[in-house]
């Protein structure tokens, strides 16, 4: 899934308080006093709903719709930020929390929470998907790293893992690579797709073996073999997964879902101006045929 566009949460917070206020105290209520004239609820709403509407509107009607079907825990809140943190900076993330809040910093990871666990329910997987991705993987090695700037740090990560400390966690606490937040996992790749120095060590590894610390320009890799290739009737299992999380985050997939939720929802919005948030593109039409 994404992730989150942060400008979209400061305008859902700054929308939903304007909308929120709107219906509950009047529209003719002052929110601003000055000597050239006073900024009413009004004012305030339209001018948020004339920059943001149709962005804000629909995340607030994904939110109702596809929260009736669907349940996203506090839990799972955290952790696709604890995420989102990790791959846009968590400066960034606390920064905006600071300034909007965390509720409206955990209603928008919600909806994407929401959105994603409809394309899971709505995906479906085939055995000839799976047969073409598993015939996709052929000469290729599914791996995870920890990466370190020193060797000195290297050999301390090797020992903790000689002595029986999880990978995943390791990665966490010492990798410097994006990877870290999914325990250093970097998934299939073949070759060329690697440094060489990185790559020549991973292809000498079998599966479930860990490497000594490998030196690339990029600093000390300690590497892991997850899985190689193999019969399809052993990896079934496994590939069916995956194919399933590459479906769900394809954003084709995903718009399909909720289109599909939106329109049993029977959603119909009466603001004018807002009136064709959900209505779909209109398909270019196709050039006439020249006349044989």
């Amino acid at each position: 899934m994404k992730k989150m566009a942060i400008a979209a949460i400061t305008a859902t917070s700054l929308f939903t308080l304007g909308a929120c206020s709107n219906g509950a105290a009047g529209g003719s209520d002052v929110v601003a006093e000055t000597k050239a004239g006073n900024v009413t609820k009004d004012e305030l709403y339209e001018a948020m709903k004339s920059r943001a509407g149709e962005q804000v509107l629909t995340e607030l009607v994904h939110n109702k719709v596809l929260g009736e079907k669907y349940k996203v825990s506090k839990d799972e809140i955290k952790k696709e930020l604890e995420s989102i943190k990790a791959q846009y900076g968590a400066e960034q993330i606390d920064m905006l929390v600071k300034k909007q809040g965390q509720a409206a910093v955990d209603n928008m990871v919600k909806t994407e929470l929401l959105r994603k666990k409809a394309a899971e329910a709505e995906s479906k997987v085939t055995d000839e998907d799976i047969k073409k991705y598993h015939e996709s993987l052929k000469d290729k090695v599914k791996a995870s790293h920890i990466l370190v700037k020193d060797e000195k740090t290297a050999k301390e990560v090797k020992t903790k893992l000689d002595g029986g400390a999880k990978f995943e966690d390791l990665a966490k606490e010492y990798s410097q690579d994006p990877s870290a937040q999914t325990g250093g996992s970097l998934g299939w790749f073949g070759k060329g797709q690697m440094v060489k120095e990185f790559e020549a060590a991973a292809f000498k590894l079998k599966e479930g073996e860990v490497s000594q610390p490998v030196k690339t320009e990029y600093g000390f890799h300690i590497i892991r073999i997850d899985e190689t290739y193999k019969s399809y009737d052993q990896m079934k299992k496994s590939l069916e997964a995956e194919v399933k999380e590459q479906k769900t985050q394809d954003p084709a997939a995903m718009q399909a879902a909720i289109d599909k939720a939106l329109k049993n929802a029977k959603v119909e919005v009466k603001d004018k101006q807002l009136k064709d948030t959900f209505k779909a593109p209109e398909q270019p039409a196709m050039p006439a045929q020249p006349a044989q």
